[in-house]
């Protein structure tokens, strides 16, 4: 890839959800999984540190995608305590360099990538995952990432109704209120967090709560829980009984589950799952692994959020960005 640019290309938080509409993510992410799938991505271990001074957690990710697309590296911080103040729970910067020199071809906005190719993953699990007539949809959480994840499943689904529930009635009630705007779709704002899970087909768990907020015995049959909460070993949204009830236990991939997945690193210290039972999202993608086998499936996915999927959703942007430069 050729540059004649003096600089990189510095993309706001706006240009980048501008260039990266929702099915232009999900369709990144299902490059992103079907290329960890064949095997062909490269993808070093993450990095996730709990600070000493606060709750925060300071990441680093570095992948690539392929051949003619260069390495991309992301450095953030998840803030929990942000939440209550109306902000992004995470921030970022991504860098992309090109695949030939290594020069940096552009430096984009992490927060809206991270947003973006999470929410449109878990819009791929839910589509390979997922019962077919699945047409409801139980959201845990009020902020950024369950209102992106509302939208995306919406992309894959055609959703009839949403139940959301989060620990504040006012952030609940005018996030329904949003998304019932926006999607065209009824969302309800309910009281509790088992009655926006009990019931319904599909369930996503968009929170930075460290103990559980979905218990196995609300689900039912059929049912397909995906989670991106649990992305360190202390967090875990869903409780012990959703990963027992679970016909499959899908991850992102199973080495860094087994590290970081909270409710995957609890179920493998004390003995109920081994690594070999973790299904690959990219295996799913591929056809080399079953993902749902019977209609009655309880199906649990756990993201933890990978390098090559911030890889993938970041050439895309750069992407829309050079094909949009002659309008410019």
């Amino acid at each position: 890839m050729t540059h004649d640019a003096p600089g990189p290309l510095f993309l706001s938080r706006e240009r980048v959800t501008a260039l990266l509409d929702t099915d232009a993510a999900i369709a990144s992410q299902r490059a992103a999984f079907t290329a960890l799938g064949d095997g062909t991505a490269e993808l070093p271990g993450k990095i996730m540190h709990p600070s000493r001074f606060d709750d925060s957690v300071v990441f680093a990710y570095l992948a690539r995608l392929s051949a003619d697309t260069g390495a991309v590296a992301k450095i953030g911080s998840v803030n929990p305590a942000n939440a209550a103040a109306g902000l992004p729970t995470v921030h970022a910067v991504v860098t992309v360099l090109d695949p030939d020199t290594g020069q940096v071809v552009a430096v984009l906005d992490g927060t809206a990538v991270t947003t973006l190719r999470t929410a449109a993953a878990s819009a791929v699990a839910f589509d390979v995952l997922a019962r077919p007539d699945s047409a409801e949809l139980g959201l845990i959480g009020s902020g950024t990432q369950a209102l992106a994840h509302a939208r995306a499943v919406a992309r894959v689904r055609e959703l009839r109704s949403v139940r959301l529930w989060s620990p504040d009635p006012g952030r609940r009630t005018g996030a329904a209120a949003r998304l019932t705007a926006e999607l065209w779709v009824p969302v309800e704002a309910v009281g509790s967090a088992e009655e926006a899970v009990a019931g319904l087909p599909m369930v996503a768990a968009c929170t930075l709560s460290a103990t559980p907020v979905v218990r196995g015995d609300w689900l039912t049959p059929g049912c397909t829980v995906v989670s991106v909460g649990s992305f360190e070993p202390g967090r875990s949204e869903v409780d012990a009984e959703v990963l027992r009830r679970a016909a499959a236990v899908v991850v992102d991939d199973p080495a860094t589950a087994a590290e970081h997945a909270g409710p995957v690193v609890d179920a493998l210290r004390e003995g109920r799952l081994t690594v070999g039972d973790l299904v690959p999202l990219g295996a799913v993608l591929t056809g080399r692994h079953a993902g749902r086998t019977a209609p009655e499936d309880i199906v649990f996915h756990n993201s933890t959020g990978l390098g090559i999927q911030d890889a993938a959703a970041a050439w895309a942007v750069v992407r829309a960005a050079a094909a949009a430069e002659p309008e410019a």
